[in-house]
């Protein structure tokens, strides 16, 4: 048996037809280098086309394969600059430690987080520690995998008001080709959704949620064609009526272009309806 995934990578593959390829309402530059010392670069530029507004960031990682360190360090036009150090596979195989700061210049504001994960056959296990100075908030969580079959548990505790403020479950199979997820959150969130990769270029998923209280389902059918090596095509819709169309072309090595749409079906000639574009460089 694999090493399980972590409760928040369940009902991933599902999750990406439905996001990954599509931004539309935005427009969108990534920049990805790298120097001969091996540090790496990145930098992001965005617009909103809705509001208008534009903001990016600038990020930096370097690695200390001797200690088996990385040292990851960000500012973004919000003016907020976080660090993260994290170890793994030092301690003990599968253990993974973080630690992640923000700061905010302009107002001091400061914060931290403490984060440790430990997996291997069977078991993935992670556990957060949210710094503040009212009483800091334990996130919590536990994925076991047995034969395809996966269970998962997640929690966050409030130590300053000892109070439960997460509460959640998921239990799912996953196969070769096949993967099915469900959840319930807080008790009264409901989710599920179905992956399937029907053959070497098509994938498709279903997903589905409601309220409890609410006799308003949500629900949406995605897939992803990979047309040829370089470009693929994805298209979703959901119960409102919202169709979303994306394409992404790798131009050259390092270059890629996605551009994608957001349909109303319900008022195709009002208008309404959003573009979007982004570019990525990497060298």
């Amino acid at each position: 048996m694999a090493v399980p995934p972590a409760y928040s990578d369940l009902g991933k593959s599902a999750k990406d037809i439905f996001s990954k390829g599509f931004g539309y309402g935005i427009l969108k530059l990534d920049v990805k280098t790298k120097s001969q010392s091996g540090v790496e670069f990145a930098t992001s530029g965005s617009n909103n086309t809705d509001t208008g507004k534009s903001g990016g960031h600038l990020e930096t990682k370097y690695k200390v394969k001797d200690l088996g360190l990385n040292f990851t360090q960000k500012w973004n036009t919000d003016n907020t600059l976080t660090t993260e150090i994290t170890m793994e596979d030092q301690l003990a195989k599968g253990l993974k430690l973080s630690l992640d700061t923000s700061f905010v210049p302009n107002t001091g504001k400061k914060s931290a987080k403490l984060k440790t994960g430990y997996k291997r056959d069977y078991v993935n296990v992670g556990c957060d520690l949210d710094f503040d100075m009212a009483g800091p908030t334990v996130h919590a969580a536990a994925v076991l995998g047995y034969e395809g079959w996966l269970a998962g548990y997640q929690l966050a505790f409030d130590t300053a008001k000892s109070k439960l403020t997460q509460n959640n479950f998921a239990l799912g199979y996953k196969a070769g080709d096949f993967q099915l997820h469900t959840n319930v959150n807080d008790g009264t969130e409901f989710g599920g959704s179905i992956y399937q990769k029907v053959n070497s270029n098509l994938e498709t998923a279903v997903s589905l949620a409601w309220t409890a209280g609410s006799n308003n389902t949500r629900f949406g059918i995605g897939a992803k064609y990979q047309l040829d090596k370089d470009a693929s095509l994805s298209t979703k819709v959901d119960n409102a009526c919202l169709v979303g169309v994306g394409y992404t072309q790798t131009l050259r090595p390092g270059v890629k272009l996605t551009l994608s749409g957001l349909i109303d079906g319900k008022n195709v000639n009002g208008g309404g309806h959003k573009v979007g574009m982004g570019f990525e460089l990497e060298a």
